[in-house]
């Protein structure tokens, strides 16, 4: 497994592009001469001292629309709540899933029905465990 490096965001660091405005996905329609600064971590980031990128490595997500080569946002500010996916820690490894959560227990839940070989964890308290950090946003290549 590759070493689990999180990257985290400078308070002084921003990327800013032109924003050209609007784009339909139905009915085309006259493109406008609208342009703003587009600043994507002012606009994908809350809280920059607890928010770090990662890129998924495995295909156990991929009907949570997770792929391989993505990119996932993880604030580490927000409280987990059941059904979020998060990275967590468990007996020394980082993965990204679902988080169930209810009736005094945690599961973490895969998300590829292709492959049966991904199975539910069910967190015991002999695991070594924590909810890392929520996934709030994932950045796709197309």
């Amino acid at each position: 497994m590759k070493q689990f490096i999180p990257h985290s965001i400078d308070s002084e660091e921003s990327f800013e592009s032109a924003m050209l405005g609007d784009v339909r996905a139905g009915f085309p329609s006259p493109a406008e001469d609208v342009r703003e600064k587009l600043d994507l971590i002012k606009l994908l980031v809350k809280h920059k001292a607890s928010t770090f990128f990662f890129r998924v490595s495995g295909v156990s997500m991929v009907d949570a629309a997770l792929d391989e080569g993505d990119i996932i946002i993880v604030d580490r500010a927000i409280a987990p709540y059941n059904n979020c996916k998060a990275v967590c820690f468990i007996d020394g490894e980082y993965t990204v899933k679902r988080v169930e959560m209810g009736a005094g227990r945690v599961r973490l839940m895969p998300a590829n029905e292709s492959n049966s070989a991904y199975t539910p964890i069910e967190v015991t308290p002999d695991n070594d465990f924590i909810i890392w950090g929520v996934v709030t946003y994932t950045i796709k290549k197309m």
